[in-house]
């Protein structure tokens, strides 16, 4: 899938190629959790690349446009909680003028991968995630490419939230940001080289 300019009518500001949107909860009280993991990974692209995220005017999420071979690319974290993460999309892309949902990457926490693991696809299910059937919901489709990144499950159901939401330390602390920074080489690579090359090399390098 070749990134491409798209024209959308009726659609307001700065046109992108592609808008990568990190999924994360606001707030010190989640900082370094796991279920930010894709917001984290969004800010450290932008921190590579020299880029201050901002809230816009009447937005619902942090973002900023940086330059590539290919065009603009706005990248973007909600500051909606999770389960609200739709409500910061659709102002985003009007924004954006993105019409084609193709060109739209939702960096995400994983339950069902191992912790580390990364899979960029296209479209597919929800797997249960609130901040991806928001989206969803406000989009009418799953049809928008994913950037999975894993963090495994707890031993019992019942320690899911505590698991996701606790801000970590230690040696926990110590590999989700390696997790983080393993997530925004893969997300490098998307804006680097498109998406079907940065498929095959993120897929490709754990199997």
């Amino acid at each position: 899938m070749a990134l491409r300019r798209s024209r959308g009518e009726g659609r307001r500001g700065a046109e992108s190629v592609l808008v990568i949107v990190g999924l994360a909860n606001p707030g010190l009280e989640y900082a370094d959790s796991r279920h930010n993991v894709g917001g984290d990974a969004v800010r450290l692209v932008c921190e590579r690349r020299a880029a201050t995220l901002k809230l816009e005017s009447r937005q619902r999420a942090l973002s900023a446009t940086i330059t590539t071979h290919e065009g603009p690319v706005t990248l973007a974290v909600p500051t909606t909680f999770m389960n609200e993460s739709g409500a910061a999309i659709a102002p985003l892309l009007k924004r954006t003028s993105l019409a084609d949902l193709a060109h739209l990457v939702i960096a995400h926490d994983e339950l069902d991968m191992e912790p580390g693991r990364l899979q960029l696809r296209f479209g597919g299910g929800l797997a249960g995630h609130n901040g991806l059937r928001s989206i969803a919901n406000v989009l009418g489709t799953n049809d928008f490419a994913r950037l999975r990144i894993g963090i495994g499950r707890p031993a019992r159901k019942e320690q899911v939230t505590d698991y996701v939401l606790k801000s970590l330390v230690g040696k926990n602390l110590k590999s989700h940001k390696e997790h983080v920074a393993a997530a925004a080489d893969a997300l490098e690579a998307l804006l680097d080289t498109g998406f079907d090359r940065a498929q095959r090399l993120v897929n490709g390098a754990r199997d």
